[in-house]
Order: structure tokens, then sequence, then C-alpha cells
């Protein structure tokens, strides 16, 4: 096979582009600005159903040319019970070295990948070195206890181990500054983390030099989430409370700043390659108050409700998976779960029942004030509060268009709207490989 162009995918999830060049108007953003003026971008579509807009369902999409109805994975975490070829097999079987950073809902299938580190949130192999796998293992933990502010001493350890090896001298004074700034803009966290780990993708794409790599950042989407009312560019009449974030902040320019910042790195860094961005999704403001809460401890709460389970782990923000050791099992808990109820009968959780699992999210939306009890059957918790961490309050919802741009198209030449599950397509042809699914 000839030589082929090093491609590199950046996934910015859940990005909102309109929101971009809305900021470019304002002078800001420089490489997104000269990125879209020299190759535009594209709308791409999904699914319809909102309950189907999420990004652990479209980011398979996008790496399997499969819609949802075709791959049926809905939860995050599922991927690793299908069988589906994502596009780091495919190319690997047509004789491409591949790597991956954090790609959401992605499977580890791969024979020799250059590197692959998983997402903190799906439970699958990866392909690393003992330092970055110890330093991986140390992201999973900030990232799932991030609502309670946990990181054991291991864990801190690792990360810094971790992040000395990663950390590219040129962002030290970015690092800094986010560290610097984290007691007063709480999203600095989510910022530290992208950084980090692009530094990571950086190091590994210029020492493994693959064919096609890919790039997973997600601060954006949930500083979207979080804070979309405090955008200058956002245009409604909702806003945020003064104690949640102050008036002369904008954490949505601080993230795409950041973005701004991690696109010229790349570009920097790897002159000679092509260049591709996606968004999956996106997200519009919301349209009323919802609070985002989170268990602290999710096993003390099962077992203080005596709600019987083998295991449980934490997904993203408010989820999380019960295993149970047996379908019966599965349905007491299910059945427990489901009388959880504030006093003026709002339910606390939302439960999908999968036979011996339990996918659950606390979707309880408003305050939860010290000593609110909530009942369940002839069981009380006197002070649910001190079992859930505040996370948020939700700015933002999903939207089905997402978008995506290519450093090989000329921006006039390119305008429209195209299937999210024909990027995988795009990626083949890139790699002078042929396409396997026609447009729809």
């Amino acid at each position: 096979m000839n030589a082929v162009q090093q491609l590199l995918f950046l996934e910015l999830n859940e990005v909102n582009f309109q929101f971009l060049t809305e900021y470019i108007s304002m002078g800001e953003l420089p490489n997104f600005s000269k990125f879209f003026s020299l190759h535009g971008f594209e709308e791409t579509h999904s699914e319809q159903a909102y309950d189907e807009l999420e990004p652990w369902i479209q980011w398979v999409t996008a790496h399997t040319g499969l819609t949802f109805a075709e791959h049926g994975v809905f939860r995050l975490g599922d991927i690793v019970g299908a069988d589906i070829p994502q596009i780091w097999e495919q190319l690997e079987d047509a004789g491409l070295k591949v790597g991956a950073v954090s790609p959401m809902n992605a499977k580890y299938r791969l024979r020799d990948p250059a590197f692959f580190i998983p997402d903190p949130w799906t439970d699958t192999n990866m392909r690393a070195d003992r330092v970055d796998t110890r330093f991986y293992q140390a992201i999973r933990q900030a990232v799932n206890d991030n609502a309670a502010g946990r990181l054991d001493k291991k864990s801190a350890l690792n990360f810094a181990v971790g992040g000395l090896r990663n950390a590219s001298l040129v962002n030290y004074p970015t690092y800094l500054k986010l560290a610097g700034s984290a007691r007063n803009k709480a999203w600095s966290k989510a910022l530290f983390l992208d950084q980090i780990l692009t530094d990571l993708f950086v190091r590994l794409v210029r020492t493994k030099k693959p064919d096609f790599a890919t790039l997973f950042l997600n601060a954006g989407a949930h500083i979207q989430h979080h804070y979309m009312f405090s955008s200058a560019a956002y245009k409604g009449q909702l806003c945020n409370p003064a104690w949640y974030v102050k008036t002369d902040k904008d954490p949505l320019l601080d993230v795409y700043r950041l973005y701004d910042q991690i696109l010229g790195q790349v570009q920097r860094t790897f002159p000679q390659a092509r260049l591709m961005l996606a968004t999956g999704l996106h997200q519009v403001p919301y349209d009323k108050t919802a609070f985002y809460w989170r268990l602290v401890d999710h096993a003390a709460f099962l077992q203080e409700l005596e709600i019987p389970f083998r295991s449980v782990e934490p997904r993203m923000s408010r989820d999380f998976l019960i295993t149970c050791s047996s379908a019966e099992e599965a349905r007491e808990a299910d059945r427990i779960l489901s009388l959880i109820k504030a006093e003026d009968g709002t339910p606390i959780f939302t439960i999908d029942n999968r036979g011996a699992d339990l996918f659950v999210m606390l979707s309880y939306p408003n305050d939860i004030p010290k000593g609110m009890t909530v009942v369940a059957g002839n069981r009380r918790v006197e002070n649910l509060r001190r079992h859930v961490a505040f996370v948020a309050i939700k700015n933002g919802e999903h939207d089905g268009i997402g978008y995506f741009s290519d450093s090989q198209n000329v921006a006039s030449e390119h305008v429209g709207r195209f299937p999210l599950a024909d990027i995988p397509d795009r990626i083949r042809k890139a790699l002078g490989l042929r396409g396997h699914r026609s447009a729809a």
C-alpha cells in the first residue's frame, strides 16, 4: 500500500458551531476563524426522537456508520456487549495503524493499535504503557467522582506522574492559570482535563505515528449543559443565579478559547496531517430550570435501603449501572428504586430494567435542601442531601444536528447537510480506501 496522508480526527463533543461563529464575529477564536474561512463546515443529522439524542448513541453512529436503529447501542458503556466493527478496526483490517484517546462509548477490538485509551465510563481494554495506563486510571477515578470532589492518594500520585510526562512545556502557563482559577471557576477542572488529554494525544501521535487517530474532548459539552445561559452568544431570557456563576464570567468562551488553542496546537505540531472536526450533535438552550444531582457513594445508598445488588458502577453525571445476581434480584431492586419519591410524589430515579442489571438515572429535577425526606414504601431517608452532590443547573439540551469540517475541503464548495452515519465513509475515502456506505 502506498503511504497515506496522516488523518487526525478531533471529536468536539456537542459543541455549538453557531456559537463559535458568534464569538468569531466578536473577534475571538482566531484558529477557528481561519479554519472555517478556508474549509467551512457542514451539518450532520441523526436521530429525531429526543430520547435517542445522546452522545453515547451518536458517537457509536459516527464510529460505525450505523444508525441507532441499526446498531441499537442505547446506553453509555453498552458498546462492550456489542460486536460491531468500528472505524479503527475497519482501518486496521486495511493495513493502517490507528490510535484513539478517550473515544466515547467505544470498545477495544484491535489487534495491534498504535494506542487505544478508552473513555472514563466504558469498561473495556486499552493499549498503553504502564505510566499511561495508571494515568488513565487516575483520570477515570477523578471523572467518576468529580461531583464529590474526591481523588484518592494513589490516583493523585498517578495523575501527577502521568501529567508530568504528558504535559507540554508550552502549555504550562495554561495549566497554572486553570489550576489557579479552579476555586472561582468550577469548570476549570474540565478544561484542565481536556488540555492534558490533548497533550497525551499529541505525544502519542508524535511518537507512535499512526495513520489515523481520534481525540475526544468533552469539556465543551459539559460546560454548555451547565452554563449556556451565561454565554455572550446566548440571546435568551433565562439567567444563572449569581451563587452559581458570577455575572462577569463566560464559561463557554473559556472552553471555546481552549479548543481554539488546541486546534492551533494540533495544526502546528502536525502541519502535514489532514484534520477533521466533528461534534456528533450539538446543544441548544434549555427552556426551564432543572437541577442535576449525583449520588456520592452509590453502594452505601443502595445498602441503606436494602436494595439487592452485586456491583454498582457510576456512569456520566447522574447515571449509574447496577448489576444483580439474577433477574429476580434486579426486579426487587427495580421495585424499591421505583418507590423512592419526594414527599410531593416526584420520583427520584428513572430505571431501565434490562434483565439482570439496571441502568439508573437520578432524575429528580428540583432543589434538594438539607433535611429533605424521601420515602420508599415503608422506608424513609430522612436527609437525602447527605447522599447526593450538586452537579449543575441544566442550561443546554441536545439537538440532532451536528457539525463537521475537513481541512481538505474548500469553504465555498462544501455547504449543506449529510447523515452522521456517513462519517466513517468519509474517513475511509480520505485514507484512499473504498467507501462502504452511500449517503442517505
